[in-house]
């Protein structure tokens, strides 16, 4: 018994890391805004661009690495992917134009998405739906150690040694965790033949899960939820470095401390799962987050917030996506067993999608004050428990989130 419990929390803190390796690369860059933005002589608002282009590649490379993880396994595709990131990680350090820096952030999303999707997969593979919520939840514990080390350790590099300096560590790292990835990491599902990559199957697969009510809903309306995230993400260096001018280092430290609300609640939702439906606890998530997004452009267009209340507004604001999105995926993913990479891809995909389309506003309309952005947040929300309530009335029959092994095959 000792070993299995063992046994499961290696395997768990291997399908971390997986999972922490594209929030490492979003966070820990950050910091070096400002240098960045003087090197390839541009501004704050316009490196956004670099995080949009990176979000894009991880959406599309999810919809390659679906398919392939079903069909030949979870680790091969995983192989293949760890191993563009690293190539693109070193193209991004030796980027000389804010051109070149962008494309390389693509691919480098398009190899790192790998480790997201393959991690999801594989809680689909060794744990029960019921049990999925809960790993989920610990996923994103694990996936605390990004915001809370990453902004702090990118802005002690970028000032120590430079910028590139930080795309030199994440190098290192990505390479560290394949090794880890090739020696200790179990199979999964094995291959499955029966999987097409004919385009048009492949294409036929996605609809087929899409066109379910349940994946719909709460796919579509936990990624719509999860985009406030992405927002936070492009523009908290213009909220905190521009409009109230904190260091480097000061932002490292507000960014870890905002982490702490998305991580807690996403813990919290540990012990609410075993007395409320995940449904129910989703439901509150979305509506507190919907009145965060009323009130949060009523005090930043009428000048009341200060960097202290702007600090609480958005770890309120967080907080409530954190508990939202492990509820989401799990029942999200629920009615499927045997398609769970191609369902995993799709909603990674859905939530690169509309998180990297609301981060792009941040950027294009050049955002750079609070009211603007607050604004963003509020849309997200709001239409993320639109989505839900409408989406909610379409479901006839329902797989529930239990402990039942017994998964439902589409």
């Amino acid at each position: 018994m000792k070993n299995e419990k063992r046994s499961s929390l290696s395997l768990i803190l291997i399908l971390g890391a997986l999972t922490a390796l594209s929030p490492f690369s979003i966070d820990m860059y950050l910091p070096a805004f400002p240098k960045m933005a003087e090197f390839f002589s541009t501004n704050v608002s316009a490196m956004s661009l670099s995080l949009s282009s990176y979000f894009i590649g991880l959406a599309v490379g999810q919809l390659l690495y679906g398919p392939l993880l079903d069909r030949f396994g979870r680790k091969k595709p995983l192989y293949m992917g760890l191993l563009i990131y690293i190539f693109a990680t070193i193209g991004c350090f030796m980027s000389k134009s804010m051109e070149s820096f962008v494309f390389f952030r693509f691919v480098q999303a398009f190899g790192g998405c790998a480790a997201n999707v393959a991690a999801m997969a594989m809680v689909r593979d060794f744990f029960s739906p019921k049990e999925s919520s809960k790993i989920f939840s610990l996923l994103v514990l694990i996936l605390g150690v990004s915001p809370l080390l990453a902004p702090t350790t990118g802005g002690f590099l970028s000032v120590a040694f430079g910028w590139q300096s930080i795309f030199i560590a994440l190098a290192v790292l990505s390479i560290a965790l394949f090794l880890v990835t090739v020696f200790l990491l179990p199979e999964g599902r094995a291959a499955d033949t029966s999987h097409s990559l004919h385009p048009g199957q492949i294409l036929l697969n996605y609809i087929s899960i899409i066109r379910d009510p349940q994946f719909f809903t709460y796919a579509v309306a936990g990624s719509v939820a999860f985009a406030g995230l992405f927002v936070y993400l492009a523009a908290s260096p213009t909220i905190f470095m521009e409009v109230f001018k904190v260091s480097e280092q000061a932002y490292g430290w507000v960014f870890g401390f905002l982490a702490v609300g998305f991580i807690g609640a996403s813990q919290f939702n540990i012990p609410l799962s075993r007395v409320y439906s995940n449904e129910k606890i989703l439901f509150s998530a979305l509506s507190f987050l919907a009145v965060m997004g009323f009130l949060f452009p009523i005090g930043a267009g009428n000048g009341w917030l200060g960097l202290a209340s702007t600090i609480t507004m958005l770890f309120l604001y967080l907080s409530s996506v954190g508990l939202a999105n492990p509820n989401a995926a799990a029942l999200a993913l629920a009615p499927f067993s045997k398609n769970a990479g191609s369902a995993a891809a799709l909603l990674g995909f859905l939530q690169m999608t509309v998180g990297s389309l609301a981060s792009v506003f941040v950027g294009v309309f050049k955002a750079q004050e609070l009211f603007p952005i607050s604004l963003i947040f509020a849309g997200t929300a709001f239409l993320s428990l639109l989505i839900f309530v409408l989406g909610s009335r379409r479901i006839i029959s329902k797989v529930e989130v239990t402990d039942d092994p017994g998964f439902v095959t589409h």
